[in-house]
């Protein structure tokens, strides 16, 4: 009898697929939802949408804005964040609208990567390891910037998870179209650092022979660095010269153990180079060194119950995302290890469950109290410290705007040229183009400068205790704070314009 009750219910257990040890249920997406949202709000409410834009903010920006003049693009950037901020970017020069539009961004980031995760990793653990990275100062404090490493991270999680997916699930086709795109983003972010994040993911796939997961991976990374390499060839005379050249403006790539100089950015230096002084507060570096012992806790978890990959993946690509940053250059910036950061979330947060749910009997309610605690306290150092840090930077931002005021009653308005100490902020920020005659961020020479200022008015900048070019020395000197501004005499009449 085809159509009786024993042909209805042998359909109805079709439809309903009970999830294997391999395949654990997916989980509720509604708390990864609320969890972005509160990451979004939060990001809105600490770092402010009215922080002025920051020196790497501005080149991004200015390559897609009709207000401000492009400022000059180094070999190491890429053009992907420009593309992020190109929707507000290209028609508002809102600082706070651009602001709220990457806040949004990257809270539907963090959705997006966490979901790729699901039936991997209980709901729980997803959910606590995205409080565990939005928590950290300098995810909140990137957030909403015009900066890369977020967006490389959230690339990162997408396409491990997604690659795990497809391993426990290899019919289904839509994790490898979540490996793609996490690979694209990567390298449309930052190439270099998506190749050393998927060196791991490239060894699985080349020595399982898993070709399908292979071709997924290598096309999202080609895919993302086409206008990368596009641009080595168009601007600075092919691949190798351009990775030369970005391994010159970084100090040049080798052996160097910048492990303290990590630590050192830790305290909220946005940028460490060259990171001397002394280390932050032990309490600030604390979760730093608790990071290793959770993963190994989590591997030995991970290793018991039978489920080692999906733990080690993501180890072992967080290892290869900070290698470069850890003992390849000569400086430090506490955003170059988000990804790694992210990656290390995931194990680190079932780390931390297996902990307070493994003790029995009197042992869990002391256990849990002290989890609270050492909860308590890393927030508490979190937000010290992004305070402290989006106060300071705040602070300088404004004393760009403050010199760009000065300079404006000094007869340097748009169209005009700023040169010399800190030149593409506050060109930015007056409305200036910027060149600089020598150093990482060299575009035009004095003979350029000198017909420049025949056309429109010229600024050359000299900071505290620097010495003035050559070619500015006899223009007429203005202090402006701690800076000297040597001002362009003004071309006859008519030649302006």
């Amino acid at each position: 009898m085809t159509d009786g009750t024993g042909a209805l219910l042998t359909r109805t257990r079709r439809r309903v697929r009970r999830p294997g040890p391999g395949h654990p249920p997916r989980g509720d997406a509604r708390p990864l939802a609320v969890l972005a949202a509160v990451f979004t709000l939060a990001q809105l409410a600490l770092v402010r949408p009215g922080l002025g834009l920051g020196w790497d903010e501005i080149v991004y920006t200015s390559q897609v804005t009709s207000h401000h003049p492009a400022a000059f693009f180094s070999a190491p950037r890429s053009r992907g964040v420009s593309l992020l901020v190109a929707p507000v970017a290209s028609w508002s020069d809102s600082t706070a609208l651009l602001r709220v539009h990457l806040a949004v961004c990257s809270g539907l980031g963090l959705f997006l990567a966490l979901r790729a995760w699901r039936g991997l990793f209980p709901t729980r653990v997803l959910v606590t390891a995205g409080a565990f990275f939005a928590s950290l100062w300098v995810t909140l404090f990137y957030g909403p910037q015009a900066m890369p490493n977020y967006w490389v991270a959230v690339g990162a999680l997408t396409a491990v998870g997604c690659f795990l997916r497809h391993r426990a699930d290899p019919a289904s086709g839509g994790p490898l179209w979540g490996v793609v795109a996490g690979a694209a983003l990567m390298a449309l972010m930052r190439p270099t650092d998506a190749v050393w994040t998927t060196v791991p993911l490239l060894a699985l796939t080349l020595a399982g022979r898993h070709w399908r997961a292979l071709l997924a991976l290598t096309g999202g990374l080609l895919a993302g660095a086409v206008p990368w390499v596009v641009e080595a060839y168009t601007a600075f005379g092919g691949l190798g010269e351009r990775l030369e050249e970005a391994s010159r403006i970084q100090g040049g790539l080798g052996w160097h153990i910048a492990v303290d100089d990590q630590l050192r950015s830790l305290g909220g230096r946005a940028l460490c180079r060259p990171c001397t002084g002394s280390m932050p507060h032990p309490v600030i570096t604390l979760w730093w060194f608790a990071l290793p012992l959770l993963a190994v806790l989590a591997l030995a978890v991970a290793v018991r119950a039978r489920r080692t990959l999906r733990t080690l993946l993501p180890l072992a690509c967080a290892t290869t995302a900070a290698l470069p940053y850890l003992f390849l250059i000569a400086y430090a910036a506490p955003r170059f290890l988000q990804p790694a950061y992210a990656l290390l979330a995931i194990p680190v947060a079932d780390a931390l469950w297996h902990l307070v749910t493994a003790p029995r009997g009197k042992w869990r309610p002391a256990v849990r109290a002290l989890a609270v605690l050492a909860l308590a306290g890393h927030l508490t150092a979190q937000l010290t410290v992004l305070v402290y840090t989006v106060d300071r930077t705040a602070d300088s931002r404004r004393d760009w705007a403050r010199t760009a005021d000065a300079l404006h009653r000094l007869g340097v308005r748009p169209p005009c040229l700023v040169t010399g100490f800190e030149a593409i902020p506050i060109g930015y920020y007056t409305g200036c183009s910027s060149g600089a005659i020598a150093g990482n961020n060299e575009s035009t020479t004095a003979g350029e400068i000198l017909r420049t200022a025949d056309r429109v008015p010229v600024a050359a900048l000299t900071g505290p205790d620097g010495t003035p070019p050559g070619y500015a020395r006899p223009w007429p000197v203005h202090r402006i704070g701690e800076l000297e501004a040597r001002i362009a005499p003004a071309p006859g009449p008519g030649a302006r314009g």
